[in-house]
């Protein structure tokens, strides 16, 4: 933007604004690199044990790797978009879709809008089924406490499902989510809590117990668990890993150029993630070997000390509940902007109302609690933890991680066609969709099984 159109729109750069008028960021590489780590340690922890378990030292290690470098090299990519048509003196883009439309244009913008809404609302489901599984293991761990290994305590997830439902609708009606802002700071507290308390379990239990019965190429085919079996484990496994790998972008100082500070939190974020990662599966898989549990906090590898676990179910729980907050926002935003523009007269829609000093409005309301319940009851009847986790990190890998960030770059740096750099960059594209794809099928095939064999009134873990 020239200095005459910043002027005439009435904006000046200052201590206070950019040059595009936004309030100035303040972000650096170091709070970049700290939300990034925040971001992407999550949930996606508690399968790696379970994933290693299915693919072996080798595979574990060499795929965990290979999917950081690729998230890595394409999140490079990603920064130097952030700004069109130059990636250091053009006009910001302040969202992902914003440089999907202005690289790309508004066919792909929209394809782009599906994509990440769609693994929003996914990952919102995928998060109601591990805070019932988190409470029921609460429930089963002081059960087992009082009575046993041996005692049926079984719990059926739904009523926790129902408990948390009801906690996402009141807290859905928050009109504006960065009110509840220090609940994203205590979820990331909690994340890290839980994946801390797990790796320390996993050496105590290695100390205790010695290594768990593991081998180079995971769980061994047997009378029990045919070669089909493995390899759709397999499958489901990589759409574990795919899921672990996601996050956004802070929001950085203007100078050094953005790119500049992306690029290093990036690389600082990710290499200090895939540290954590390999711990998690690592000494999760030493510790439970081939019989690795697929949420190794709740599938009862560990039983003691009782309090420490409740305390790691607990850190999920407080977690999930922000997270899922967080999530979902974007997509009410979505909806309820959308249709203020679609019905501008229409009262229900635009009319807001007081009600006990809180700004109320009845299309939020009804649309929000809609939704709650809406992504509980999928929840209800896919409550199977790794083969969700494992197709929504399908879903959200190629085009999110690999296809756009390759695509905009190609468009950003005007790359020839058939170039060589176009071709190399256009083969990793087609593999990671291969992947996906494969991952996908594996984790569609598993929900499916799952379904088929599920008895109504079992807890799932």
């Amino acid at each position: 933007m020239s200095t005459l159109s910043i002027a005439e729109s009435g904006y000046l750069p200052s201590e206070k604004f950019d040059d595009d008028g936004r309030v100035k960021r303040t972000g650096t590489w170091k709070s970049a690199s700290a939300h990034i780590i925040t971001a992407v340690i999550g949930s996606g922890v508690l399968s790696l044990s379970w994933c290693f378990a299915q693919l072996g030292w080798i595979a574990g290690t060499v795929i965990l790797i290979l999917f950081s470098i690729i998230t890595m090299f394409t999140s490079v990519l990603l920064t130097d978009c952030y700004r069109s048509p130059d990636s250091v003196t053009g006009k910001r883009n302040y969202t992902y879709m914003d440089a999907v439309k202005a690289n790309l244009g508004t066919l792909q913008y929209k394809l782009c809008g599906i994509a990440q809404y769609g693994v929003l609302i996914g990952i919102t489901i995928g998060y109601t089924t591990t805070t019932a599984i988190s409470m029921a293991a609460i429930n089963k761990s002081n059960c087992f406490h009082k009575r046993g290994h041996e005692a049926d305590c079984s719990v059926h997830n739904n009523s926790f499902m129902v408990i948390f439902a009801v906690i996402q609708i009141i807290l859905s009606q928050v009109p504006n989510f960065h009110k509840l802002s220090p609940l994203s700071v205590i979820a990331a507290i909690m994340s890290f809590t839980y994946s801390l308390i797990g790796i320390g379990l996993s050496i105590a239990k290695i100390i205790d117990n010695g290594v768990g019965k593991t081998s180079l190429t995971g769980k061994p085919v047997s009378d029990d668990f045919s070669g089909m079996e493995k390899m759709w484990k397999t499958f489901s496994a990589l759409g574990d890993v795919a899921f672990a790998y996601s996050f956004c972008f802070d929001t950085l100082k203007s100078s050094p150029p953005e790119n500049k500070q992306m690029k290093k939190a990036t690389a600082t974020g990710i290499m200090a993630s895939t540290v954590f990662y390999m711990l998690c599966g690592v000494l999760g898989y030493a510790a439970f070997g081939n019989d690795a549990p697929g949420n190794f906090l709740t599938g009862f590898g560990f039983y003691n000390p009782f309090w420490l676990i409740d305390i790691a179910n607990i850190c999920i729980v407080i977690h999930l509940l922000g997270a899922y907050q967080v999530l979902a926002q974007p997509f009410f935003g979505f909806i309820e902007n959308w249709s203020k523009k679609k019905w501008p007269q229409n009262k229900l829609v635009t009319n807001d109302f007081i009600f006990c000093g809180t700004e109320f409005n009845f299309f939020r309301l009804i649309s929000r609690t809609v939704y709650v319940i809406v992504t509980t009851i999928i929840a209800m009847i896919f409550p199977f933890f790794n083969d969700f986790v494992g197709l929504l990190g399908a879903g959200t890998f190629w085009p999110l991680s690999v296809y756009f960030p390759i695509e905009l770059y190609i468009s950003q740096a005007k790359i020839r066609k058939y170039s060589f750099t176009w071709i190399w960059m256009q083969i990793l594209s087609l593999a990671c969709l291969i992947v996906s794809l494969v991952a996908a099928i594996g984790s569609t095939r598993g929900l499916i099984t799952s379904v088929q064999s599920f008895k109504p009134f079992e807890s799932v873990s």
